[in-house]
């Protein structure tokens, strides 16, 4: 058997129907159909189940597809670790677009040493993410500490968490906003503008429907904010991380966002100060150690100093 067979086996056995498998691979369904028969032959085993329509790994093919993603995993290794710095890797990174934000520059400055490498970020929701893990689609996704605590259907003794630090929710403003153009000390941009929460709950709120993070359905407790304690009035439900904060800029809307959204010069951070609650969450990097190439190592580590020292 040869890896580019097993690379397409692990590529059918993940996609549905061999047709996208092929549009993935860039061959054509011949091609693939081809490879899956030389491999079967070398095995002296069927590993699919066939239809008319479709293709579906049996037994044999299930437990085939563990050896052939450790394979291909330890053939990466090899190849990067031979290479060294000079070795076109693929850094492949799934997690919660919010995650992925606030963590995209810190991936960049850590594989530095690699200038060859490829950094792909994929958004996901955490099972998704933890899933294509699994999967071998990505070698790190990016979590918060409920998902390690619960580590429920996705988890493998072969994972590690590497913590990267919390993250902060606060309220913020547009530039735009009353609660800022009405405040003559709005130019001092370092400092949050203190408020009460009478004040804050005049104005309208904008809220995600779904988690930023595991992307369950959860209405006002989406974003963290305790609406039994102070109840909003959310105007706005939108999902899309980008629209959302257009709608915060553009100052006709509130809303509860990491505090690393701060770094966007159009946004002003509120505090207010008779809130009796603060919401946090702890974000984490998982990946394979067992397979782990030093590139891969090397980032952990390097993204567990950065963490430490903010």
């Amino acid at each position: 058997m040869n890896l580019i067979d097993l690379k397409i086996f692990a590529c059918v056995a993940r996609q549905p129907s061999l047709g996208m498998a092929a549009q993935e691979l860039h061959l054509t369904p011949s091609a693939v159909s081809k490879a899956l028969r030389r491999l079967e032959g070398d095995l002296d085993t069927v590993l699919f189940d066939r239809s008319a329509k479709q293709l579906s790994l049996n037994a044999s093919g299930q437990r085939m597809l563990e050896f052939a993603r450790n394979m291909l995993a330890m053939a990466d290794q090899a190849k990067a670790d031979v290479s060294g710095e000079q070795a076109s890797v693929g850094c492949r990174v799934a997690g919660p677009a919010i995650l992925l934000w606030r963590h995209a520059e810190q991936f960049r400055q850590a594989m530095a040493n690699y200038p060859e490498a490829e950094i792909h970020l994929t958004s996901m929701y955490e099972d998704e993410a933890l899933a294509a893990l699994e999967r071998g689609e990505v070698n790190n996704a990016l979590v918060t500490s409920e998902v390690l605590h619960g580590r429920g259907g996705h988890w493998s003794a072969n994972w590690v968490s590497t913590p990267l630090g919390a993250l902060h929710l606060q309220l913020l403003a547009g530039l735009q906003h009353p609660l800022v153009t009405e405040r003559p000390d709005a130019s001092d941009g370092n400092q949050p503008l203190q408020i009460s929460s009478q004040q804050a709950l005049e104005y309208d709120f904008v809220s995600p429907s779904r988690s930023l993070f595991c992307g369950k359905q959860r209405g006002n407790l989406s974003d963290g904010w305790r609406d039994d304690q102070l109840p909003r009035k959310i105007r706005y439900w939108i999902d899309d991380l980008q629209l959302l904060l257009s709608m915060v800029k553009s100052g006709q809307a509130l809303a509860y966002l990491p505090d690393f959204a701060l770094t966007d010069t159009e946004l002003r951070r509120l505090e207010v100060i008779d809130c009796g609650f603060q919401c946090s969450e702890e974000v984490h990097l998982v990946w394979n150690e067992k397979n782990a190439a030093r590139w891969q190592t090397e980032l952990a580590s390097k993204l567990a100093v950065h963490a430490g020292a903010i």
